[in-house]
């Protein structure tokens, strides 16, 4: 992640906003935690570590990356058996593009979906061994 951050210049001359990366991962978590389908975000291990001590993460699963063509976003999700993975993929999506929108004015260039698990029910689990 780029330890540069965002600039948004005002047109009013009263100066700069500027929205570091870390905003937007968080910005980014919550909106995706919307999501119907949406098991749970993957984290790191350093993640993990920190919500054991009580501290959620809300960043957890979300890696911002600023490029010379605009913000890349990149998801790694955990999503419930039986969902629509392209339908779940495409809410995240726009709920994530839109959000950004409305709380940063930022356009982001990509947003990636990597489905990294699937999350079997504990009634489906029980079927299977039967």
């Amino acid at each position: 992640m780029s330890e540069q951050p965002l600039l948004n210049v005002s047109d009013d001359n009263l100066g700069k906003v500027e929205i570091a990366p870390e905003v937007i991962e968080v910005i980014a978590g919550l909106a995706a935690s919307e999501v119907d389908g949406l098991y749970a975000m993957r984290g790191n291990f350093a993640s993990g570590v920190v919500e054991r001590f009580g501290k959620k993460s809300h960043s957890k699963g979300v890696k911002v990356e600023l490029t010379d063509n605009g913000i890349v976003i990149d998801l790694y999700v955990i999503l419930h058996f039986g969902v629509s993975i392209p339908n779940v993929a495409q809410m995240l999506q726009s709920n994530i593009r839109q959000t950004l929108k409305n709380m940063t004015a930022l356009e982001i260039d990509e947003i990636n979906v990597h489905v990294v698990g699937i999350q079997m029910d504990a009634t489906e689990e029980g079927l299977e061994n039967n």
